[in-house]
């Protein structure tokens, strides 16, 4: 396995967001949205419908989070298809696929992938010089793990 993914100036950028956090989410891709604009986006349902129709993004739209959505960028993240998660969500809403909210994210910090799960942090993101050019995103050697013993 390679320890390095090559980030490439077109990035794969996937945008999730929970129902309370979706006009948050909206208000900041309008925001950047020449710069979200220039990359190839992914959304989860609701999301993905409310980034073509309110801000006008070309967006490839997943399914809806609880109906597998979330495992689908999972999925993508997994198979190194993706650069970058923005994923405004809600820690205080109980959400009915929260198992499947907590294996996103923990995807995302074990393959090593710039995530943002707030404005702020989303704001620092997408306006880094990194974001204009190729990046080598080194992961983690998980080789030692892959071949442990098993009993």
């Amino acid at each position: 396995m390679s320890n390095v993914v090559k980030i490439n100036k077109l990035k794969r950028i996937a945008l999730v967001a929970h129902d309370n956090r979706k006009s948050t989410l909206l208000e900041w891709a309008e925001f950047n949205k020449d710069t979200l604009g220039a990359h190839h986006l992914y959304a989860t349902g609701t999301t993905g419908k409310l980034l073509t129709q309110k801000v006008g993004l070309t967006v490839e739209s997943l399914m809806s989070g609880p109906l597998g959505g979330d495992s689908q960028v999972g999925a993508l993240i997994s198979e190194k298809k993706l650069d970058f998660l923005f994923f405004f969500w809600d820690p205080l809403a109980a959400q009915p696929h929260d198992p499947d909210v907590k294996a996103l994210l923990r995807l995302a910090v074990v393959w090593n992938l710039p995530m943002a799960c707030n404005r702020a942090t989303a704001d620092f993101l997408i306006s880094s010089p990194l974001m204009k050019g190729t990046y080598d995103r080194q992961l983690v050697d998980y080789e030692a793990h892959l071949s442990r013993n098993l009993p």
